[in-house]
């Protein structure tokens, strides 16, 4: 039986043909190894029919994994050389398969041709974090996900309050669902070799935990927290709300310590801080 997926091989002949030479500057470092892909797949929990959206699809290694389960796959790239070649792979490879490319930059895409329900991507590692972020901020379809990303950025996104890697992805993240590591893979499986370790995350949505409003004004919380991560809170919020004092009276209205320290909280408490801060408000 021919492959359906991408070897090592394929891969050089594809670069070759498009004229790519990737970069660890933009994070390109491309799959070959189908094993790896298959267990990305398996992980993903994709079962057949399932709309997937993958962010930067590159040559198609994950792309081809995805279909070959059965998946719907819409994908979205940037570089309109790889969106060009990506169906021609596809129907060399897997003729009939589901695939929509769309060709925009991730970070300013707000519409797609359908609603995906899960996002499965090995995602760059320079823009990780913000692409995730606005994908669940624009896209509540998404129910579930299985992103590759750099180790050091896996950590955080699943990491719980008090922790080392505790921080402002954790939280933002935490707002949208559930997350958990699922993995790590291998440093041998990319060409060109990254000299950074890749982890799998995987996420559960959850019921938005408040409205949009108050989404805005805790993540500016959250962002001035962090900021200033090793200062108690109402130093580092003192920022939005014009004073310490002003912070200390908002935070404890909220049923927190004044001096506490960002790592310690949770989103549900910065939530009830910025619920604090719009009721001062009037909104």
């Amino acid at each position: 039986m021919a492959s359906t997926l991408l070897g090592p091989a394929e891969i050089r002949d594809l670069a070759d043909l498009l004229g790519i030479q990737p970069t660890k500057k933009l994070g390109q470092n491309f799959v070959h190894d189908g094993n790896t892909v298959r267990r990305i797949v398996q992980a993903a929990t994709v079962p057949s029919g399932t709309a997937v959206v993958e962010i930067g699809p590159g040559l198609g290694s994950l792309t081809l994994g995805l279909l070959e389960a059965g998946a719907v796959v819409t994908a979205v790239e940037i570089d309109k050389r790889l969106a060009e070649q990506l169906p021609e792979t596809v129907r060399l490879l897997q003729p009939g398969a589901d695939l929509t490319v769309v060709v925009a930059d991730a970070m300013k895409v707000t519409e797609l041709p359908s609603s995906p329900t899960h996002l499965v991507a090995n995602l760059p590692y320079n823009i990780s974090v913000p692409v995730l972020l606005h994908f669940l901020e624009f896209f509540p379809s998404l129910e579930r996900g299985l992103v590759m990303v750099q180790a050091e950025v896996g950590l955080r996104l699943a990491a719980t309050p008090g922790s080392k890697v505790y921080g402002s992805p954790s939280i933002k993240a935490a707002w949208y669902g559930a997350w958990s590591t699922a993995g790590q893979v291998s440093r041998q499986v990319f060409w060109p070799v990254p000299n950074v370790d890749s982890i799998l995350v995987a996420y559960d949505r959850r019921e938005p935990k408040g409205t949009e409003a108050e989404r805005a004004v805790t993540f500016e919380l959250v962002d001035a927290a962090f900021q200033q991560r090793r200062k108690m809170l109402r130093q580092s919020l003192s920022v939005v709300f014009g004073s310490s004092a002003e912070a200390s009276d908002a935070i404890e209205r909220a049923g927190l310590p004044a001096t506490g320290r960002g790592e310690e909280l949770t989103v549900d408490d910065f939530l009830a801080i910025a619920r604090v801060r719009l009721a001062d408000a009037g909104e």
